[in-house]
């Protein structure tokens, strides 16, 4: 099964977090995972915080970001979705860079898993919603 995985998720196989075991079990199964190399940076910026609110130690957020390129997905450019990303965030009313992650889902034929609920919710509803998932439901299912 192809999934786009957001940073939501992929901060989870860095970092222990609530449903980080859901997260590694993506990695188990057969599953072809890919990402936009948007992805990167939301990575870099959620260690940066995670650092900055003493979650994480300085020296183990850049040992973590040093990882971020080695994550098991095969990464794509964002250049080629960033028009439906603008399109989707414009209808959807959501933020950009998390119509990156759904634009890319639907070009590649994939599902979006994300432990952004609040995204999920926004976008249930609407045509999309049987494109995106949370990590927790996935999982479920």
């Amino acid at each position: 099964m192809r999934l786009v995985v957001d940073a939501s998720v992929a901060v989870k196989w860095l970092v222990e977090e609530e449903h980080s075991g859901a997260a590694d079990s993506l990695l188990e199964g057969s599953h072809e995972l890919f990402a936009p190399r948007l992805m990167a940076s939301e990575v870099g910026n959620t260690l940066w915080r995670k650092v900055r609110l003493g979650e994480i130690e300085r020296s183990r957020g850049g040992a973590l970001a040093a990882a971020i390129s080695e994550m098991p997905v095969r990464w794509t450019e964002d250049e080629g979705v960033c028009a439906d990303a603008v399109r989707l965030s414009l209808a959807l009313d959501r933020p950009v860079y998390d119509c990156v992650y759904l634009a890319l889902a639907h070009r590649i034929g994939a599902t979006l898993v994300t432990s952004d609920a609040r995204f999920a919710n926004a976008v249930a509803e609407t045509e999309h919603g049987g494109v995106v998932t949370t990590l927790e439901r996935f999982v479920a299912d």
